[in-house]
């Protein structure tokens, strides 16, 4: 398990490895080099999700490593307490940044191998802190120069517990 603890409280994520063999692993190789703290959740819609894993307190994007190759053909589907990929339009561009389905979020699913159909790779589940979540998704937001949905007040990851089972990992 992975806690993420933000200001709002704690977040606890268990990875799927059997699904998302390369995502969990890029999201567990960010964590234990602590690159998610200091990162906010920049990116809040209600009824949607809420998106973190990139950008500083000062809305600046963290320099990453290179992007990984999307694995949302992998049954996985973007249900309420589930973790995926953010990426651009380029279906293989994901690398740090991660969002938390707060809703049923078919669309976003695997349809086909084409640009349209890609779809957003779910790795993982919320397994405590769903609360929190819920939390999030209902601040107040405002647009900050050329991003929208910004939380008006900071949610920070202030610091990344990584449990024993990872460990072997």
């Amino acid at each position: 398990m992975i806690t993420l603890c933000t200001t709002m409280g704690d977040i606890s994520i268990e990875l799927d490895f059997d699904a998302a063999p390369i995502t969990a692993q890029n999201f567990l190789q960010y964590a234990r080099d602590d690159f998610y703290v200091g990162t906010i959740f920049h990116r809040v819609i209600d009824g949607f999700m809420v998106q973190g894993g990139g950008m500083d307190i000062d809305m600046v994007e963290k320099d990453t490593r290179e992007t990984i190759i999307n694995e949302a053909d992998n049954g996985r589907e973007n249900v309420p307490g589930t973790l995926a990929m953010a990426r651009t339009s380029e279906p293989d561009s994901a690398s740090s940044q991660f969002f938390i389905n707060v809703a049923e979020n078919g669309f976003l699913n695997h349809s086909s191998k084409t640009p349209q159909g890609w779809g957003y790779a779910v790795f993982g589940d919320v397994v405590e802190g769903m609360d929190v979540v819920e939390n999030i998704k209902s601040v107040t937001t405002a647009t900050e120069g050329y991003h929208r949905d910004v939380p008006v007040e900071i949610i920070e990851i202030t610091a990344i517990q990584i449990s024993e089972d990872y460990d072997h990992l």
